[in-house]
């Protein structure tokens, strides 16, 4: 089937994971649809695209709202005609210990990791059955393969999108594939939304010593995209070769 011409709808697409997927896809052939929360790095983001010979469109998106996945989607179909593969990519880890009672970091990892998941699949599933086919990729977490002091609540939302990832896929019918990709140490902004000091400068160490970059991840998802219509990339685990 391979990558050019098809539409990628990627959230959380300013920076990481979803920036190098992003240009990864579009270096492809793809058409690329960039959502997230900070404009003016979208805006960046399609320029570079668009200088390189790709197509992009952007929009802002904030996963926590259904209206802006529904927009997201929305801009897909009346900028390119269809949506053949949504990233839901978008994710936050302000990790720290249960006893620490950080509260609004669960919720926000709640909202983000995992309702945002709903929204964007709530958005992109009419768009796929009228189509007859279409792509979920999720990208989850090896947080939620190996269950590790201080990333509790973390991992339970990365691994509620694998629970419901594969109830779609015994739901859906032939057309519809579910992609779950799990990255383990990657060289992103990971830790920049942390609140506990002593858990985010262990992060930062740790990434600095092992991670490998977001580039890895952005061809393992192309690699689940590319294959032909009828053959589903279930999961993929993706992480340095040093990481417990």
């Amino acid at each position: 089937m391979g990558i050019e011409g098809m539409v990628v709808a990627i959230t959380g697409a300013s920076s990481g994971i979803g920036a190098a997927t992003a240009l990864v896809l579009a270096g492809r052939g793809a058409k690329v649809v960039l959502g997230a929360r900070r404009a003016e790095r979208l805006e960046a983001l399609a320029g570079r695209i668009g200088m390189a010979g790709g197509e992009a469109a952007h929009r802002p998106t904030d996963v926590r709202r259904r209206e802006d996945l529904a927009g997201l989607v929305g801009l897909a179909c009346e900028r390119f005609g269809r949506l053949d593969v949504l990233v839901n990519n978008a994710g936050v880890g302000p990790i720290s210990r249960i006893d620490a009672l950080r509260v609004e970091d669960w919720d926000e990892m709640i909202d983000v990791n995992f309702r945002g998941v709903l929204y964007g699949i709530a958005a992109a599933l009419p768009v796929f059955r009228r189509q007859g086919s279409g792509h979920v990729v999720n990208v989850i977490s090896t947080a939620g393969l190996k269950i590790v002091p201080q990333q509790g609540v973390y991992a339970a939302t990365k691994n509620a999108v694998r629970t419901f990832s594969e109830a779609l896929r015994q739901e859906t019918v032939a057309g519809l594939r579910v992609t779950n990709v799990s990255p383990g140490m990657v060289r992103t902004g990971f830790a920049d939304a942390m609140t506990d000091p002593a858990v985010k400068a262990a992060i930062n160490e740790r990434m600095d010593r092992i991670a490998i970059p977001a580039e890895a991840i952005a061809r393992a998802i192309a690699f689940a995209i590319e294959q032909p219509a009828d053959v589903e990339v279930g999961d993929i685990v993706v992480r340095p070769t040093v990481q417990d």
